[in-house]
């Protein structure tokens, strides 16, 4: 059943401290196919690559608000929870630190801190729907993810890119071999872009 509030993938964010960073990042990221992990805001320093399951549509007015202070940027890699579950992948445990200490060491990982006591401000990031895989870094590549960018002006920004610098790579093959041997090298741009706003 199609649900709005349900989605079938899971998007991992990129970081910076505006979009040209996050950009960058998002490029390298592509570039080495890889996703490495990190251990910020994990209790018991596991290292994890983290993902949301939010709705794609969602993410606009949500997770990623540019209205608002969002520590997301509109930046990201999409894969399929049927995916990720098959690499290892879990959605996360939204318990308090004594459900941490009852927890078996290998779900550890996937703790959460959440505490709704009476008398203190309540701690509560369900609104992130977050899934985490406990690994060193987490490889994809075009059959596996999709990319994630704000609009369609960065989705042609990032395909132009690709074909700037495949122009260059082949300019170099040139110097040592013919025209037909070195346009064997160029990597067509084989990624799935998809958009968080619609265009105008």
């Amino acid at each position: 059943m199609s649900r709005l509030d349900i989605s079938p993938y899971l998007i991992h964010f990129t970081t910076g401290d505006n979009y040209e960073d996050a950009f960058n990042r998002l490029q390298k990221i592509i570039q080495e196919r890889r996703l490495i992990a990190g251990t910020r805001c994990i209790k018991g320093s596991y290292p994890c690559v983290c993902f949301s399951e939010a709705p794609l549509a969602t993410l606009p007015g949500g997770l990623v608000n540019e209205e608002y202070y969002s520590r997301y940027s509109p930046f990201g890699i999409m894969v399929s929870k049927q995916w990720l579950f098959a690499q290892g992948g879990r959605p996360v445990i939204y318990e308090s630190d004594q459900d941490y200490n009852d927890l078996s060491e290998t779900h550890r990982w996937r703790h959460v801190l959440y505490e709704l006591r009476e008398n203190f401000y309540p701690i509560d990031f369900t609104w992130e729907r977050e899934w985490r895989i406990k690994c060193d870094h987490l490889e994809f590549d075009e059959t596996s993810a999709k990319i994630v960018v704000p609009d369609s002006a960065w989705a042609e920004r990032l395909a132009t890119e690709h074909r700037t610098e495949q122009d260059y790579l082949v300019a170099h093959y040139t110097l040592i071999f013919d025209d037909i041997i070195a346009e064997q090298h160029r990597k067509e741009f084989g990624w799935t872009i998809l958009t968080l706003r619609a265009p105008p």
